[in-house]
């Protein structure tokens, strides 16, 4: 594939940027059954076509149930968003066929969403402000999944055959439209990042989904068109779907936007298509031609009442929103008291509300930052696997609290979260049952350096010649001969003491 380079296609084009999100809330059942729902921490580990309910699968008879938990997460989530909350809306049949979809409709909101037209902030990291324009925050329900076997990718193209999972049909889900964004030049693949981050944080915040990307429970669709520099008519647009992680949104639109501009400044067309990313190679591939609304004969949905939320529930819902995530963070960043490129390191690593949690339980921000940017984001990307998910906040600051105590130095902390990480216990029961702790008894690290000294005669005769850089190398060895387990800096002391006497 022909790609142009990013500035020349920018000035070449104006690319116009839609990002739609796809939100799993975590609901203890299912839309609209009573079945349990996969977003819930509850049933994560449910074996596959066991959280079934008729309705799931469309049998003959079944008739679906709204989920109120499910409908009150959504009018937060559109308050959030800053979107008015339609006093009636409605759910329609949105028909197609695929095998991961029981009964041949999805079960959505058309005409008539419960949230619409709001705006919510996204900060860029250069700290630059864009505020994006929010269309329309509908309700519906998931389709199931499928897994294709027998490939080397996973993917359907090369696979043997393909398994459905029907256990997320009807998980309910919010999908966020945007209207289409405008002016965001080369800015754009990093705003569609940085918005998807912030749709990330908003419904953490809410406490509505986990928000994990890698499980699924956010999934972005990235819309982008270009057209010619001074032109008004919008280009073609092609929709790259179900992108799951932020670095492969921005990725994501870097790659059409070049794509795109290849196909233009070579005379050709851009086919309106929905195309697949593929995260190994960095490109996206043709899906399908796509779909306009009039081709899913979306018509009201006859088995369910219009949704009328009062007045008084979405006062009582708008009155407990918590902190805009982007106010928040100004906040923190001046309670932290962290420079431009320190907060950063935190909000680009997804990172907020674990260093707040490890300040919050003791540790200084500082340390806090150390270690989720350092050590741990280290392992957490060696493993393939969210930071959070690895060791909790209160461990951390555990850890960093026996390093204040003199029990750690920095580099026996690193074996203790190791032992955390694998699951050995607590940091106290790592340090016990490992045997870590610092050796504090003076007359062991006396024992050692001389020791060490008799090894190496000349090293005293240096330090006490005003040589003090020669205890380098005593502290090295009593640091082996000590497992590691030695606070340097007072081998050093008792170095320059011995040297006095």
């Amino acid at each position: 594939m022909n790609l142009m380079d990013f500035d020349e296609a920018l000035e070449k084009f104006e690319p116009v940027i839609g990002l739609e999100v796809h939100v799993e809330l975590n609901t203890k059942t299912k839309m609209f059954s009573a079945a349990g729902n996969p977003a819930n921490a509850e049933f994560h580990d449910a074996a596959p076509n066991t959280l079934l309910a008729p309705v799931d699968l469309g049998l003959p008879g079944s008739m679906p149930v709204v989920n109120r938990q499910a409908v009150r997460n959504s009018i937060s989530l559109g308050l959030a968003l800053g979107c008015s909350i339609a006093p009636s809306s409605r759910f329609a049949r949105k028909n197609y066929f695929y095998p991961d979809l029981g009964k041949n409709y999805q079960i959505s909101q058309h005409h008539e969403p419960i949230a619409f037209e709001g705006s919510v902030e996204v900060e860029l990291s250069d700290g630059t402000i864009v505020t994006v324009p929010i269309e329309r925050a509908h309700m519906e329900e998931d389709a199931g999944k499928l897994t294709h076997v027998g490939g080397s990718t996973g993917r359907i193209q090369g696979a043997s055959s393909s398994l459905v999972d029907y256990n997320r049909a009807g998980v309910p889900l919010v999908e966020i439209v945007t209207h289409p964004i405008f002016g965001a030049e080369a800015n754009a693949p990093e705003l569609a990042k940085a918005y998807v981050a912030t749709i990330r944080d908003i419904v953490r915040a809410l406490g509505i989904s986990e928000g994990r990307m890698e499980r699924g429970n956010v999934r972005c669709d990235a819309n982008v068109s270009l057209r010619p520099r001074g032109a008004t008519k919008l280009g073609t647009r092609t929709e790259t779907k179900n992108v799951n992680s932020m670095r492969s949104v921005e990725r994501a639109v870097r790659y059409e936007i070049r794509r795109q501009a290849a196909i233009l400044d070579a005379g050709g067309t851009i086919t309106q298509e929905t195309r697949h990313w593929h995260e190994d190679t960095g490109e996206t591939s043709p899906g399908r031609p796509k779909s306009d609304a009039d081709d899913y004969r979306y018509f009201p949905e006859p088995d369910l009442l219009p949704v009328a939320p009062s007045e008084e529930l979405i006062e009582e819902l708008r009155a407990a929103l918590p902190e805009a995530p982007a106010t928040k963070r100004r906040r923190l960043k001046a309670e932290w008291g962290f420079t431009d490129l320190e907060f950063q390191d935190v909000a680009n690593g997804g990172l907020t509300d674990e260093v707040e949690q490890t300040i919050l339980a003791g540790a200084s921000p500082a340390s806090a930052r150390k270690w989720w940017t350092g050590e741990i984001t280290r392992v957490a990307n060696s493993a393939g696997r969210e930071p959070g998910e690895l060791v909790s906040p209160a461990d951390v600051a555990a850890v960093q609290g026996l390093i204040d105590a003199g029990t750690l130095t920095d580099k026996l902390a690193r074996q203790v979260l190791e032992g955390v990480i694998a699951g050995e216990g607590t940091p106290e029961e790592v340090v016990d049952a490992r045997g870590l702790a610092v050796v504090s008894d003076d007359g062991a690290l006396v024992a050692a350096i001389d020791e060490a000294l008799t090894a190496q005669p000349d090293v005293l005769e240096k330090i006490k010649g005003g040589k003090v850089q020669a205890a380098g190398a005593i502290i090295g060895a009593v640091m082996k001969a000590m497992k590691g387990q030695a606070d340097a800096a007072r081998v050093r002391e008792l170095i320059l003491e011995r040297a006095q006497q």
